[in-house]
Formats: C-alpha cells, structure tokens, sequence
C-alpha cells in the first residue's frame, strides 16, 4: 500500500492508503467496477486457452523426442518431469493469490515455475472463477492498511493540556 504525501494528493482524491493494483483488473477489484465481470472472464479464457495452446507445444516437443528416438525411457522421464513441475507451479501460484512469497523464494524457484507453467495457468484459470486472482490477498492488506491509517489519524478526546505532567 502506498501513501502520497498530503501536499501531492489531487482534488478529490481521499486521503490515506490506496488501493494496491492487480494485473489485467488495475483497482476494479476494489469496487467490481469497470467491467470486472468481464475481465474476470476474459482472464479465466485467456488462461485456459494459454494452458491449451501450451499443452499442444508440449505435445510437438513429445513427438519430436518420439522422431528422434531417445528411448522411452526419456519420454517418460520428460512427460513426469512437465507433470511435477506443473504441479508445483500450481500449488505454487494458487498459495500466492492468499499470502506473499519472500523474494528469494520466488527468485529460486523461477525456472521450475517456467518448465510448469501449464500448472500457473490452470491456477490462474480456476481462480479467476471466483475472484480476480490475489484479490482476497489485496483486499485484506489494502483493509489493514485502511485501519493502520485510521488509528493514526484519529484524533484524540479532551483538551491535552488539562493532563497532569510528570515531573522528571
């Protein structure tokens, strides 16, 4: 969440954190305004059909290996290797829509989620389903951060100078 100075804050706009922005759906998500039902559509299409058009590449580079000759002792090796890979990336990427990974742990597994990327997809695909994927992860931080600000805004009861001062 980030908070703008109050000098950079135009006409309008009110003060305190904003909304973080999630891609394809920018702050939609805030409010389902916009077209987010169709985003979320669009999302959920794209993905599936992403995931589709990568399973038929997987299938050329299968028969390629089966041209090729390697034994099949490599293609199975191949097929199980897209299979783990795809599930890890799936498990990977639908932990992500509720909590935040640390930095190295996305930068160390960076390669395996490239090789399952079919897994990302389909993660991607069956939570746009029910929400824009992250939204509930965005939406907890952003009513944390709302109630960050309101605690720090709030102004205090009574007149402070009628407290009684320590003596030091």
């Amino acid at each position: 969440m980030s908070e703008e100075p109050r000098t950079a804050r135009p006409e309008g706009t009110p003060a305190g954190p904003r909304p973080e922005p999630i891609r394809f759906f920018g702050t939609t998500w805030l409010e389902h305004t916009d077209g987010y039902a169709a985003r979320r559509a669009g999302v959920a299409l794209g993905a599936l059909a992403a995931a589709a058009a990568g399973c038929l590449v997987l299938r050329f580079a299968y028969e390629g290996l089966e041209i090729a000759a390697v034994g099949s002792f490599v293609n199975m090796l191949v097929v199980v290797m897209f299979a783990i890979c795809s599930a890890i990336a799936f498990r990977r990427t639908w932990e992500g829509f509720s909590k935040r990974h640390d930095p190295q742990s996305v930068a160390s597994m960076r390669s395996l989620m490239t090789i399952g990327f079919i897994g990302s997809l389909l993660a991607y695909f069956f939570r746009s389903l029910k929400e824009a994927p992250g939204e509930r992860l965005h939406r907890e931080e952003y009513e944390a951060a709302l109630e960050a600000y309101a605690r720090r805004t709030k102004r205090r009861t009574g007149n402070p100078s009628g407290r009684k001062r320590r003596n030091k």
